[in-house]
């Protein structure tokens, strides 16, 4: 066991310090074994000394950096604005491992009643930003900003029902979708192809403007999403049916690692590319995000699946704690079949006529 250079450690406390560990010795213990446990005790204090140092703000901002390259200048300014408004204000200045169950509470109470979807997102941001400072070991224990099994039971259920019920996005029929698809058929133009793949696999718009070339598996026919690029930041496949594999095969390659690259900082298509096809179109009356309510009603309407295997298909997983930890299927193969008939449907506008 090494006692340290010389001349910094000098013969004479040399000698104290190699019979400071032979008592140690004497006593059953090992010298080398509390030294590491004696530095690992200083490391985890400077670690927490960071910890207390680095503030729910610094973490925030920090997420923003880390993750917002992939999000619309709309979305990353809205995202810190609002916590800006709600939570900087409360917890701002506290360090992570600070922050409990009665300052989420401070935070969501004033708007849970009168903006809740609001109040939803901030406490989703919360949470995010907080689970991120566990992984970097800045703070311990359950996350207090988790909604099912905890503010749940704290926080009106049927408020926050009743904010997702209002939000209603103009949507397409169903029976009129296979109409639309086939004068998509017939422009080449990219935007034409990604408001094809929007359809077809029932994605939100920023999971299509995002898509990379990395994430597709053409041989497996799935769409691999990180969680990064999920809403509820946890990976998600996507089954991809025959016409949707084909559609991506037939796209020019290009340098750029996604499959609609554009001409903005962010290297992707405009994010209002397929809105403005749609209206060119003449369809200013729906939006992007109605497809997914369309997918939904026409699955209602003529299918039999299981609403669960519906619900996943739009990364809607509704399952409580328990359910989900017993049952972890992600349903794919079903969600393929799923899938399989609705791009069917999507694509026969013969038959439909």
């Amino acid at each position: 066991m090494g006692l340290g250079p010389f001349p910094v450690i000098t013969l004479s406390q040399a000698r104290q310090l190699a019979a400071d560990q032979r008592k140690l010795l004497a006593t059953g213990i090992d010298p080398l074994a509390a030294r590491d446990a004696e530095r690992e005790a200083k490391r985890e204090a400077e670690r927490q000394a960071a910890a207390r140092r680095t503030t729910f703000e610094d973490l925030a901002r920090d997420h923003q950096q880390a993750h917002g390259a992939t999000w619309s200048e709309k979305w990353r300014k809205g995202w810190l604005r609002k916590l800006e408004l709600y939570a900087f204000p409360i917890i701002g200045k506290l360090s992570a491992d600070d922050i409990q169950t009665e300052h989420m509470l401070s935070v969501l109470r004033p708007i849970w009643s009168t903006k809740t979807r609001t109040a939803d997102e901030v406490r989703g941001q919360i949470e995010q930003v907080l689970d991120a400072a566990k992984a970097r070991r800045l703070r311990g224990g359950d996350n207090p900003a988790r909604w099912r099994g905890h503010l749940e039971n704290l926080l009106s259920k049927a408020e926050k029902k009743k904010a997702r019920q209002r939000q209603h996005f103009p949507a397409m029929h169903w029976r009129d979708l296979p109409e639309l698809m086939s004068k998509l058929t017939q422009d080449s133009s990219r935007d034409a192809v990604a408001a094809r793949l929007l359809i077809l696999t029932g994605a939100r718009s920023h999971m299509i403007r995002f898509a990379q070339w990395s994430e597709m598996d053409f041989a497996a026919g799935t769409w691999a999403l990180p969680a990064e690029r999920m809403k509820m930041r946890k990976p998600f496949v996507i089954p991809l049916p025959s016409q949707a594999v084909d559609l991506l095969q037939s796209l020019p390659r290009t340098n750029s690692s996604y499959l609609f690259p554009g001409k903005g900082k962010s290297g992707a298509i405009h994010a209002n590319a397929v809105r403005n096809l749609l209206h060119k179109l003449g369809h200013a009356d729906i939006t992007r995000h109605g497809f997914r309510s369309t997918f939904r009603d026409w699955a209602n309407e003529n299918t039999h699946y299981p609403r669960e295997v519906c619900e996943l298909a739009l990364a809607h997983d509704e399952r409580d704690q328990t359910e989900a930890a017993y049952s972890r299927s992600d349903f794919l193969e079903k969600r393929r079949a799923l899938m399989a008939d609705w791009a069917n449907f999507c694509t026969n506008h013969k038959r439909q006529a």
